[in-house]
């Protein structure tokens, strides 16, 4: 595995609970930006023994990139929905729930 694809699963694995990402953030934080692309192909092929938090990577956009009704996109929506993040047709509010979320929310709460 090259360092970017280390970079890519640390920047997913460091995503809180209760807080999402978008695939192209967690590219940025990796130190390759533009690169959105690589991550959805990495979550596909995580090595055999890392778990990985993957459900809270969403599109830029915040909608789950699995089909609507599909397993995963009713997987993912539990696993959202158990840490308590809003999932509204599939879509997760960013600005609330986003990992560059308003900073007053994340430090006091507040919607």
């Amino acid at each position: 595995m090259n360092d970017g694809h280390d970079r890519i699963f640390a920047a997913i694995a460091a995503i809180p609970r209760g807080r999402v990402a978008s695939y192209g953030a967690i590219a940025a934080r990796a130190g390759l930006p533009g690169r959105a692309r690589l991550v959805g192909k990495l979550l596909g092929e995580v090595p055999d023994g890392m778990v990985l938090p993957w459900y809270r990577v969403l599109r830029s956009s915040g909608q789950i990139a699995f089909m609507p009704g599909s397993r995963g996109f009713r997987e993912q929506t539990r696993l959202l929905k158990a840490e308590g993040i809003e999932v509204k047709k599939g879509r997760v509010a960013l600005s609330r729930f986003g990992l560059d979320g308003d900073l007053d929310h994340a430090l006091w709460g507040m919607p």
